[in-house]
């Protein structure tokens, strides 16, 4: 059986999901061809999602993949969404069925599976989620789902975190989430349990941190959701200061997984593809 999966996405000419899918498919006994489609490269606007959804379902692509900025973007020219990408409000996995597009969201399943596996049991009273974009909003309804008690947002766009503790109260109870500004990072922090980092800062394409090093101390777990490079800045701090990490590699394995599984029909094997994913990420990026 053949696949034709495509990534869509700003910078993501970096990415190893056509790597993870591709040698997956092959190993499963499938025909996958995986392209990226990096918007920065082809100078296309994030606007025009909906147009490049509407070719590729005519160019008999099975489904896509959809990364930052078009997470919510997309979500206009969809048919159908899954309860959790209705929940959460951000798609980065469709799939064509048919005439039909239908979104689901997998990032979230990815980040509690990645998180359950690297720090089981961790102390999560009070979380801290800086980045309330599409694969903040993931990991948001992942931190709520498996047990952390206050979630506080924080965003450079203050409207954009309020909307989403507005979400995750309707969903989690209006106790169980609260939006603040950056300015608020460092009080905020000084009672956390962990941090969560959701924003592009770090990836290849936007080198650097989102935190201040000085914030960072032994008691606090880090929570990265950047793999591409797997060790980012803010890891290598956090590994500095004596946090312990949680780096963008298990969420990406596991939400790749998941969307293979929706792609194809096929269960993956999750162990497999993160034995890949460690000899991916030892190549230098691009």
């Amino acid at each position: 059986m053949s696949h034709l999966i495509g990534l869509i996405g700003s910078g993501v000419g970096a990415s190893l999901s056509p790597a993870l899918h591709e040698r997956e498919g092959r190993l499963a006994g499938l025909n996958l061809v995986y392209r990226a489609i990096d918007l920065d490269q082809l100078g296309i606007d994030p606007a025009a999602t909906p147009e490049l959804l509407r070719w590729a379902r005519t160019l008999g692509y099975t489904g896509l993949n959809i990364t930052h900025p078009c997470k919510q973007i997309v979500l206009r020219c969809l048919d159908q969404l899954s309860p959790d990408a209705e929940a959460i409000g951000a798609v980065n996995t469709v799939v064509f069925d048919g005439t039909r597009a239908i979104g689901h969201n997998t990032d979230w399943s990815g980040f509690a599976r990645g998180f359950a596996r690297s720090l089981p049991g961790a102390a999560a009273d009070r979380v801290v989620l800086l980045g309330a974009g599409g694969a903040g909003a993931a990991v948001a309804h992942a931190a709520l789902t498996t047990g952390a008690g206050l979630l506080t947002v924080i965003d450079a766009d203050l409207d954009r975190a309020a909307a989403l503790t507005t979400r995750l109260g309707a969903r989690f109870g209006a106790d169980r989430a609260e939006a603040a500004g950056p300015e608020q990072l460092p009080a905020r922090l000084a009672t956390a349990d962990g941090l969560i980092h959701a924003t592009p800062t770090g990836m290849a394409a936007h080198p650097g941190s989102a935190v201040d090093p000085d914030l960072l101390r032994p008691d606090l777990w880090i929570a990265e959701v950047v793999y591409r490079p797997l060790e980012t800045e803010l890891v290598r701090q956090a590994r500095a200061a004596g946090c312990q990490v949680v780096d963008g590699g298990g969420m990406a394995v596991y939400q790749a997984a998941d969307a293979f599984r929706l792609f194809t029909g096929l269960e993956p094997d999750a162990d497999r593809m993160l034995e890949h994913l460690s000899g991916l990420v030892s190549a230098p990026v691009a």
